[in-house]
């Protein structure tokens, strides 16, 4: 199985000797092509700075970190800004569309970057919002999309590039009950029907049971990792409920 994501050994601190904090001790693990992985762990836990990390918004104090072959951690300058570009997609909570742009035009702007042709990125954006069903949306704005609409529309912008790795970050974090089942049902397609892999940090034990893994992060360090196998999402729940339930603390911060 090919390897997308090797994150071997990092650890990232913050402040300075007088008062230094160890935000991610010592973490390690490995993501193949075509899986779709979440990270929990309550606020503080360190998943967003693993996130950070991964997607070269930060830097790692030591260790490594390989997407495909490449050591991400030694990138600089423009060889950083062409792995951001080429290789990485993002889904963020709060969308980050542009509002003078039409949705077909935010999903396109990732393809104008790299000098796509226009006659390509047309069929590039069909075949996309097929993908997440917003063909009917393609020329609205978004104040005039619903907030599971946007989500979809920023998906798209992130996986028409066909990039090694799909890092998304509270997707379901601004979005209602229907709009978030919505949104992780077009992420399951992409990852079943076209092998995108998915890297995922949620606070939000439903929204992890669409993954096929889960990892546990507690105080900066893998508390636990689960498997969903065989089992169907409802028994998967349960299981993300119990690894919870053993991390402690106050349960509402992770559920």
């Amino acid at each position: 199985m090919e390897k997308i994501l090797k994150v071997a050994s990092i650890e990232k601190y913050y402040g300075n000797k007088s008062s230094l904090t160890k935000a991610i001790d010592n973490i390690s693990f490995e993501v193949d092509k075509g899986e779709f992985v979440a990270i929990m762990g309550s606020s503080g836990s360190g998943k967003t700075t693993l996130l950070n990390l991964i997607s070269t918004i930060d830097r790692v104090t030591s260790g490594h970190i390989y997407v495909g072959e490449m050591d991400i951690t030694k990138l600089k300058g423009n060889d950083l800004n062409k792995f951001r570009r080429e290789e990485l997609g993002f889904i963020f909570q709060d969308f980050n569309l542009l509002d003078t742009l039409t949705a077909s035009e935010n999903i396109a702007l990732a393809l104008s970057i790299q000098n796509v042709g226009a006659k390509e990125i047309e069929k590039l954006i069909k075949e996309v919002a097929t993908k997440l069903d917003i063909q009917t949306i393609l020329n609205k704005y978004p104040y005039q999309l619903s907030g599971g609409q946007k989500q979809r529309v920023a998906s798209a912008r992130a996986i028409i590039t066909n990039p090694k790795l799909i890092l998304a970050d509270e997707p379901t974090g601004a979005l209602d009950s229907k709009s978030a089942k919505m949104l992780l049902e077009r992420f399951n397609y992409l990852n079943e029907q076209t092998k995108a892999t998915i890297l995922m940090v949620t606070h939000d034990a439903f929204t992890a049971s669409y993954a096929s893994r889960v990892i546990f992060i507690k105080d900066g360090k893998i508390f636990n990792e689960i498997h969903k196998g065989n089992a169907s999402r409802k028994e998967f729940f349960d299981k993300i409920i119990d690894v919870v339930t053993l991390l402690g603390g106050d349960l509402n911060e992770i559920v």
